[in-house]
């Protein structure tokens, strides 16, 4: 018997642990992209100015977030992932809205394949989505 979970392709798994963590982030818990994250992770992210190393040094930068973060919704938009053998990078637009405001992003993440079957991120590229300059 094969269970359902098993069935899922590898872009319906990773596009389901991205909205899983992107719905604790949008209540404040950071925690759900931390935990997806391995210990060699690097982060790029416009509010910082170099990137970021290792899980011990991501989670301090998400610390400040915890109980600070209220998305009212959001939309993935767009989302593609490409897979070869271990890695699988996945990317999207995001769209937050939070009040009358809406936020624009363009994600980048590269997940890697782990011996124990789960799919941790290595690699995390957020940039703000603008129209380009005439």
């Amino acid at each position: 018997m094969v269970y359902a979970q098993e069935k899922m392709t590898v872009q319906e798994k990773i596009i389901g642990l991205e909205k899983a963590a992107l719905e604790r982030w949008n209540h404040g818990d950071p925690t759900g992209f931390l935990e997806l994250s391995a210990t060699d992770v690097v982060y790029f992210d416009p509010s910082i100015e170099k990137r970021i190393d290792g899980l011990e040094a991501l989670t301090k930068l998400y610390e400040p977030a915890k109980g600070q973060i209220q998305v009212d919704r959001y939309e993935m938009i767009n989302p593609l992932v490409q897979a070869t053998g271990e890695m699988a990078v996945l990317t999207y637009n995001l769209q937050s809205y939070v009040n009358d405001k809406v936020h624009k992003w363009n994600c980048t993440e590269v997940f890697r394949h782990e011996p124990d079957g789960k799919w941790q991120i290595i690699q995390t590229h957020w940039s703000p989505t603008q129209p380009a300059l005439k």
